[in-house]
């Protein structure tokens, strides 16, 4: 398999300087990344609005090894809140929030990623939006539902990630999908042991429509991160024998992949919302889309033998 490969790479500081200097690097990253910086995501966010779809934003980066860094990260989260503020989105443009940037892997790192984030929850709820909290692997998770449990009891719309391809997720759904709660379910993109994790395909497909059922019988609000045609189909089916409307769950895809049926679901009366990276930091988050998906690394592989 390639994918375990891709992630390892995506740790490589060989392997970055080597992808960042080809030359059809740049042709690829502009698929996945709206941009590196406000200026370039806010004619993305009008765009998306204008046509009935919403956004959720993430400044990527993910290798912080100074407080100062984290507190960088903090900043940047709050700059684009405050571009948002005059935009009147709200609920159209909300935040995705990886702890790992807000200094959680650092000596001291729940705490200090903790204070980081409460001011751009808070920052958030101002002008009318929320921050869902991304999942990472899985020896950061405990942090993460801990901060999410914390948060929630001032600011209750903060979301949460979970990841149908580790064994504990069954567990957390249950306890997450309570009244109140939003909770995105993705396959996973990190590379995982045996010991904690699905590997084989269909048992992480079948391990999502679990998790998927749970959700949606569930009092919670569930966001349906995948591209996947026949998961997007049970989720709809799962929504009608739950009995729930439209506007009670939504479907989440990546920025630049199955752009048409992002159309097609707004078109249908389902709330879709497009996951919008942008930044310079853009090495980690572009190779576990490579990871996930293999056409995405034959594209790749095609542009980088491009010169010019």
């Amino acid at each position: 398999m390639l994918a375990p490969v891709i992630l390892a790479a995506s740790r490589s500081d060989k392997m970055r300087r080597f992808i960042s200097a080809a030359p059809g690097t740049k042709q690829v990253v502009d698929r996945f990344i709206a941009g590196e910086t406000v200026d370039h995501v806010v004619p993305v966010i009008e765009d998306a609005a204008a046509k009935g779809l919403e956004v959720t934003l993430d400044v990527v980066g993910e290798d912080i090894t100074t407080p100062e860094q984290a507190g960088d990260a903090r900043d940047a989260y709050l700059e684009l809140i405050e571009r948002l503020k005059g935009l009147g989105l709200g609920t159209k443009a909300e935040m995705s929030v990886k702890l790992s940037m807000f200094g959680q892997s650092l000596d001291g790192g729940h705490e200090l990623a903790l204070a980081n984030v409460r001011p751009v929850v808070e920052a958030a709820a101002a002008i009318g939006t929320t921050v869902t909290l991304d999942a990472e692997d899985h020896t950061t998770l405990d942090s993460m539902f801990a901060i999410h449990e914390e948060l929630r009891k001032d600011f209750p719309q903060t979301g949460c990630v979970i990841q149908a391809y580790l064994f504990r997720t069954e567990d957390d759904a249950r306890r997450l999908a309570a009244a109140g709660s939003r909770v995105r379910i993705v396959k996973g993109a990190y590379k995982e042991p045996a010991s904690v994790a699905y590997l084989d395909k269909a048992e992480i497909d079948k391990a999502y429509v679990r998790i998927l059922r749970i959700l949606m019988e569930g009092e919670g609000y569930p966001m349906i991160g995948s591209h996947d045609p026949r998961l997007i189909a049970i989720a709809q089916e799962l929504g009608r024998r739950a009995g729930r409307k439209l506007d009670e769950y939504e479907f989440q895809m990546l920025y630049g992949i199955r752009s048409e049926e992002h159309l097609r679901l707004a078109a249908e009366g389902h709330r879709m919302r497009v996951y919008t990276a942008y930044g310079t930091d853009w090495y980690g988050y572009f190779m576990r889309r490579l990871a996930e998906k293999p056409a995405n690394l034959l594209f790749f592989g095609r542009s980088i033998l491009t010169k010019g």
